[in-house]
């Protein structure tokens, strides 16, 4: 699939080379994305001071086929979020504050959402699973994907994690009424995710899913721990919404710890042997590092 153009870039990096009238409009437009995508030609070349005829070319300079094309183009740049165009909000006062700030909010809002029979339900799919494949793209969904391979394997259930979309297709193909995807996405929009997860309950695989109230992902789940992204406008800052997903593996792990617990026991027994006998330490070191 073609992906689409990047107006805002194209017009910042061929700026200069334009006429001195099409530079004003390129200036316009960057001043007011949003606004120029709204606008019509007329306002247009009011605001950055030229003709009509040159905001015309500076359309036909852009690669555009004509002013609609180009009103399109800023109208999908403009999508993003005016946040993303113009910086979003100031640094906060404290950026510790800030940041610890929207963490508690995000885990707040985010501990409405559990419910207890989900979780239980969950790990008992877990805890009986022939194999457990867990999904995940993009920065924190594959990184949360890893977290919890890393939960469950100490915990002794066969876990595998994929992020490559083809490897998802093909593991997804190979799994049956005895096996288990957890997939983790914010979105629960990622074309490639939805398609392994559908290919997954094609062949009979139970699905935990890890993602947004309402979205596609969350339409295929056979069992939903549902999480809500609450992205602010300063955009400098990771996403919180790791930690809404983090939440929900630690609810999970421990369920699934429970469910096995003297088997459990000693496997974290074990772990904290050998780790201790190759680091050393005292007795209330983590069971990893």
């Amino acid at each position: 699939m073609r992906e689409p153009m990047d107006i805002v870039t194209r017009i910042s990096q061929r700026a200069t080379d334009l006429r001195p009238a099409e530079q004003k409009v390129a200036q316009t437009v960057l001043g007011d994305i949003a606004g120029a995508a709204e606008g019509s030609i007329q306002t247009l070349a009011e605001r950055a001071g030229v003709s009509e005829a040159s905001v015309t070319r500076f359309a036909k300079a852009m690669g555009c086929r004509d002013v609609r094309e180009l009103k399109l183009k800023l109208a999908q740049a403009a999508a993003v979020g005016q946040r993303f165009l113009d910086g979003g909000a100031d640094r906060p006062p404290s950026s510790a504050d800030g940041i610890l700030a929207d963490i508690t909010h995000v885990l707040e809002a985010n501990r409405a959402l559990v419910r207890p029979e989900a979780f239980r339900a969950a790990a008992a799919a877990l805890v009986g699973a022939r194999m457990i494949a867990v999904f995940g793209m993009g920065g924190g969904s594959t990184t949360m994907a890893d977290e919890m391979r890393y939960r469950l394997a100490r915990l002794g259930r066969p876990v595998s994690t994929y992020h490559d979309a083809m490897l998802q297709r093909m593991v997804a193909a190979t799994l049956g009424p005895e096996d288990v995807v957890v997939v983790f996405s914010v979105t629960g929009q990622v074309p490639e995710i939805i398609d392994g997860v559908n290919i997954a309950r094609e062949y009979g695989a139970k699905v935990v899913a890890v993602t947004a109230i309402g979205s596609p992902v969350a339409a295929l789940a056979d069992i939903l721990l549902p999480i809500q992204a609450m992205e602010t406008d300063f955009i400098f800052k990771p996403s919180s919404s790791r930690y809404a997903m983090m939440m929900m593996i630690d609810l999970l792990a421990t369920d699934v710890a429970l469910q096995q617990a003297d088997r459990s026991k000693e496997l974290l027994r074990r772990i904290k042997h050998v780790l201790d006998a190759h680091r050393g330490g005292g007795n209330r070191q983590p069971l990893g590092d």
